[in-house]
């Protein structure tokens, strides 16, 4: 299978970008309250596949940084290109834009609980409506932004 080269560097740019984001906004972005706005970008494999790859390169590269360890570096990181996946798979339903909330809630919760010894259920509530507020409050309205563009040609 052949990428081109303008897939490579949106890609890229994804990955840069949710690096950034991550760093810039550390102190929201880790730990059992979490508002990790770079994670509205998990809703872009809903127009460009290459976008599966540029999230899970961008959260691995940021969790690097987070410093919550390998737990987070691995686990984190697979639970995005997870997610990410979904939302391609399933980018013509609700399915798409549920995903990332119900996987990190769900799976990041699990470690993250071990990790921070609270319990598992305030860990999946505090990351799931954190990550459902992302979602809802920036990559909705992304995803809409994106979509009008295309329609009009723009990018």
């Amino acid at each position: 299978m052949r990428i081109s080269t303008s897939a490579l560097a949106r890609a890229g740019i994804i990955a840069s970008v949710y690096v950034v984001v991550s760093y810039i906004l550390m102190p929201i972005s880790y730990g059992l309250v979490q508002f990790r706005a770079a994670e509205a970008l998990t809703l872009l494999p809903i127009l460009y596949p290459e976008a599966i790859w540029g999230v899970f390169i961008g959260c691995f590269i940021a969790n690097i940084l987070g410093g919550l360890g390998p737990w987070d570096i691995f686990g984190g990181s697979l639970v995005t290109l997870l997610a990410a996946y979904v939302t391609y798979r399933y980018r013509h339903s609700l399915i798409a834009y549920l995903s990332p909330i119900v996987l990190n809630a769900f799976l990041v919760g699990a470690y993250l609980s071990v990790l921070l010894e609270v319990p598992y259920v305030i860990v999946a509530a505090s990351v799931g409506i954190g990550q459902a507020g992302v979602i809802l409050l920036l990559g909705v309205p992304l995803i809409r932004f994106l979509k009008m563009a295309k329609k009009k040609g723009n990018i």
